[in-house]
């Protein structure tokens, strides 16, 4: 990747991570943990990868995204607004009364969600549904998936594995956000899905283990991906809960909290310094 396109997603990831900071500090709700964790891959997916228009959210030949991990909205809201599907002003009214921007995403009232999501496991169900879809119809979008590692701990997740490798879904890829912990403590303390690269090449999946934060990684990722003609691609992320805000990184206290006053000042004058 060139040093240019870099820049240009890294300020874009930044950006992301300031929404999110944002939004959940006027919401005095919400997820930034693990909303900051997947900022890099929505900079990428959003602002380089992916087929679709902000002044069409529903064109039929977009590529499609599905937020398994329905809790990390934030993130999905802040990379939507600033990549122009609505006002990046609107952030600041989550979870708030009135306002589209709902705890978790709704396909129905946000331009750009493709799927509504937030009952874990559930997500990856609907992409892969997705993905039959396109190869049914010999339609050449693509359809992409973000899991949380706690997450898969979910049988459903495994069903639907089983199931995309079944049937060949090589025009899916699904991204494993890893980054060991989840609400309750550590992913190895709660209940354990390692090793998922693993299970997932035992459930015939092509595997690939990249740094989540590596936009180099993230871009040769992908491309390997599309490259596959026979199986679904899943994407094991090594990435840092909480990432770009120092006190949040690596703490699971961060899963599910907003940050106050004190702490949303030290988080965004910490973000805009990297602009």
């Amino acid at each position: 990747m060139d040093s240019v396109k870099k820049q240009m997603l890294e300020k874009a990831a930044t950006k992301i991570r300031l929404g999110i900071v944002e939004s959940t500090h006027s919401a005095k709700a919400g997820h930034p943990g693990g909303s900051l964790s997947i900022a890099d891959l929505l900079s990428y997916l959003y602002f380089e990868k992916m087929n679709i228009d902000p002044k069409n959210p529903k064109k039929p030949d977009r590529d499609r995204f599905v937020l398994s991990k329905g809790h990390a909205a934030p993130a999905l809201y802040s990379a939507l607004a600033h990549r122009g599907f609505f006002p990046v002003e609107d952030l600041l009214t989550l979870r708030k009364v009135g306002s589209i921007l709902q705890g978790h995403p709704d396909m129905k009232n946000i331009p750009g969600v493709d799927m509504s999501s937030g009952s874990l496991g559930q997500g990856i169900s609907c992409a892969v549904g997705m993905a039959l879809s396109a190869k049914h119809y010999n339609e050449k979008y693509r359809v992409y998936t973000v899991l949380g590692d706690g997450e898969c701990e979910e049988g459903q997740v495994w069903e639907a594995a089983m199931f995309a490798a079944n049937k060949k879904l090589s025009n899916l890829t699904a991204f494993v956000d890893f980054n060991g912990l989840q609400i309750d403590g550590s992913v190895d303390e709660v209940n354990s899905p390692m090793p998922l690269d693993e299970k997932f090449k035992a459930f015939g999946w092509n595997v690939i283990v990249i740094d989540a934060h590596d936009f180099d990684q993230i871009e040769a990722a992908v491309q390997t991906a599309e490259k596959e003609t026979e199986k679904p691609t899943a994407i094991i992320m090594k990435s840092v809960k909480g990432k770009g805000v120092s006190f949040m990184e690596n703490n699971c206290s961060w899963h599910g909290k907003a940050p106050n006053d004190e702490q949303c000042e030290i988080a965004v004058n910490e973000l805009k310094a990297m602009l």
